[in-house]
Parts: C-alpha cells; sequence; structure tokens
C-alpha cells in the first residue's frame, strides 16, 4: 500500500514555486506638434492649444510664438492612440475653419 493520503499536502518534492510577475514596460510616447504655415491666424494657433491641449492662455502663446519663430512646437507628449486621435481632432478643425494648420506626431 502507498504512503499517498489525499487529505495530506504532498509539496515535498523538493521544488520551489515562484510566481511569474508580467513584465510591464511603459509604452512608447509620442509628441504632438503644429507645424508653421504663413496663412494660420496666430489667435487661430492659441485657440487650438488651448482647446484641444488644454494650455493656459499664457502658454499657448509662447508655445504658438515658437511655432512662428523655429517652425515647429509641441504640444504634447503622449501614448500613441491619444497622439493619433489629437492629430486627426487638430487636423479636422483647421480644415473645418479653412486653415492650412497642420498637426503632427512623431516618436520621443
Amino acid at each position: 500500500m502507498s504512503d499517498f493520503n489525499p487529505n495530506k499536502d504532498n509539496h515535498d518534492d523538493g521544488l520551489a514555486i515562484q510566481e511569474a510577475k508580467p513584465k510591464l514596460k511603459i509604452p512608447p510616447l509620442y509628441k504632438v506638434i503644429l507645424l508653421n504655415d504663413d496663412f494660420t491666424p496666430m489667435d487661430f494657433v492659441v485657440e487650438v492649444l488651448m482647446v484641444f491641449f488644454a494650455m493656459s492662455e499664457e502658454l499657448a502663446t509662447h508655445v504658438m510664438l515658437q511655432i512662428h519663430t523655429q517652425g515647429v512646437g509641441v504640444c504634447g507628449t503622449y501614448t500613441k492612440d491619444v497622439a493619433e486621435t489629437k492629430v486627426v481632432i487638430v487636423n479636422e478643425y483647421s480644415r473645418e475653419h479653412q486653415h492650412p494648420l497642420l498637426c503632427s506626431m512623431e516618436a520621443v
């Protein structure tokens, strides 16, 4: 007859059990940028920055001036899905208002 007892824990097989923790990594981030053009009014750019990127008027003006003088300005850094959505929404809004303002994204 065997020593097996179904009511007794039989974990004496010498194996150590360690739970495997999932390896989580931070998702890649993307910068949402606005590109300068010679036709979009500065106040429209400030409006876009305030409405779609939750910037104060002071910060939006600063970023708008950076776009105007350097040709490009960073509106924010987001995960891929959020960045893509912001790009689409801003570009559609610009077209609806007949402005050529271009919003884009690039990997950080």
